[in-house]
């Protein structure tokens, strides 16, 4: 059986790490390369950085930030935010990230999946979806940060997705986000049930049980992480033992 994994998400806008509930009313929680060091030391396995207002704003990803954290962390870094083509995913890489993670422009041109896939390896193309429920066991996906409703379905876009390439799903429950009141369980299953590739829930931590419960109910392969680690409610540490405590397999 695979490692569950603990990613740490640093969501940063002009430079700064901050942290939002429902994607809204952002506060500062400091510095991305700081935060990136003390995660890559402390045990995570992984790391996310997401610039979030870079597709809103028109532009692409800072390259410089991404560079510099690249150069302090020695785990897999996947980079999202302003991803629009070929080229952006090329010059991420380059610039030290193991992964992209593609959003808005995955529902604009679906191609990019396909062309990604096979020019860098699907090992290297996570698709974030960002879902938002609208009835008993329908999820919508939302573009730009949140801010915009698609009408596609959330668990039929994460097989789209996998057919396309995607070699990861990131799913962001948008109703959960930031609240530390747990995961959108539901949600997560559904994905995790419906794709063979791994699905990262993300949205809603806020105690120990809650991860618990999203990678044994919701089938979660990993957790990201955000508001219980970046003010120091938690450590990875801490959240390593609990989880071989309870059964769970995770890389000490």
């Amino acid at each position: 059986m695979v490692a569950v994994r603990i990613i740490p998400c640093l969501d940063v806008k002009e430079g700064n790490v901050v942290k939002g509930i429902h994607f809204e009313n952002l506060r500062f929680a400091g510095d991305p390369v700081e935060h990136a060091q003390f995660y890559s030391n402390e045990g995570a396995d992984e790391l996310v950085f997401l610039d979030i207002s870079a597709t809103i704003e028109g532009r692409k990803t800072m390259i410089d930030v991404v560079r510099k954290v690249a150069e302090v962390v020695f785990i897999p870094l996947t980079v999202g935010g302003g991803i629009r083509s070929i080229q952006d995913i090329e010059n991420l890489l380059k610039a030290g990230a193991d992964k992209v993670s593609i959003n808005t422009a995955a529902v604009k041109n679906p191609s990019l999946i396909k062309e990604g896939a096979k020019k860098f390896g699907s090992q290297c193309i996570v698709v974030a979806i960002d879902g938002k429920k609208i009835s008993e066991n329908k999820w919508e996906v939302y573009i730009e940060s949140g801010k915009t409703p698609t009408g596609i379905d959330v668990v039929e876009w994460s097989k789209k997705m996998e057919d396309y390439g995607a070699g990861e799903i990131l799913l962001t429950s948008i109703d959960m986000d930031g609240t530390q009141e747990g995961y959108d369980v539901e949600l997560t299953r559904k994905v995790a049930e419906s794709v063979n590739i791994p699905v990262i829930a993300s949205g809603g931590a806020g105690k120990l049980e809650h991860l618990l419960e999203v990678i044994k109910n919701g089938k979660a392969s990993a957790v990201l992480l955000a508001s219980i680690l970046h003010f120091r409610k938690l450590t990875i540490s801490t959240i390593k033992k609990f989880l071989k405590e309870k059964g769970v397999i995770v890389r000490i």
